[in-house]
């Protein structure tokens, strides 16, 4: 009989450690799901800066000597250098043209002393002055909604004043300007 009451006590002595064990378990499992618990999300969040450019191929023409009163194009008849204007950014673009006045020659709507028109045209360009638009000193559309990597072809065409009191080089840039459509 002894024994029997020593395994009674010793059933009940396992049985309040395995309560008291468990009851630990439960304990340190509440402390390590707080330790757990995240106060903080995150978003994952990106930004492409955005580029704007403008790359004019061949970007140089050269008209040559010529008389007053004389016109000259870069369409295939005269120069045949038709300029490519290439949207080098990462969005859509409207390009924008503007001519120069030179040291010299003030760039007008017509010829006349010390006056000279520059005109330019993106389409169906064969036969000058049809098509062609008149450059000035301020920017007007040349083409809207450029796609990146898209072009837009131009012809150019100069009309020398009627008379000039200087027989030097005169430099009349044109200006190419891409702007975000």
């Amino acid at each position: 009989m002894k024994i029997h009451v020593i395994s009674k006590n010793l059933k009940g002595f396992a049985a309040l450690v395995a309560v008291s064990a468990v009851a630990c378990l439960a304990l340190v499992g509440l402390s390590v799901s707080r330790a757990d618990a995240s106060t903080t999300g995150t978003v994952a969040a990106t930004v492409t800066p955005q580029n704007i450019s403008v790359t004019v191929t061949s970007g140089t023409v050269s008209y040559g000597t010529l008389a007053t009163s004389t016109s000259k194009s870069t369409i295939a008849t005269d120069l045949n250098d038709t300029q490519v204007a290439t949207n080098n950014g990462n969005v859509a673009e409207d390009l924008n043209i503007e001519g120069q006045s030179s040291t010299d020659w003030t760039l007008t709507g017509s010829i006349g002393a010390n006056q000279y028109t520059h005109k330019f045209c993106t389409a169906t360009c064969t036969s000058p002055p049809t098509n062609f638009t008149a450059l000035t000193t301020s920017y007007q559309a040349l083409g809207t909604n450029i796609t990146t990597s898209g072009t837009k072809n131009l012809d150019l065409q100069i009309t020398t004043p009627s008379s000039s009191t200087s027989s030097a080089q005169q430099t009349v840039d044109v200006t190419v300007q891409a702007v975000i459509h």
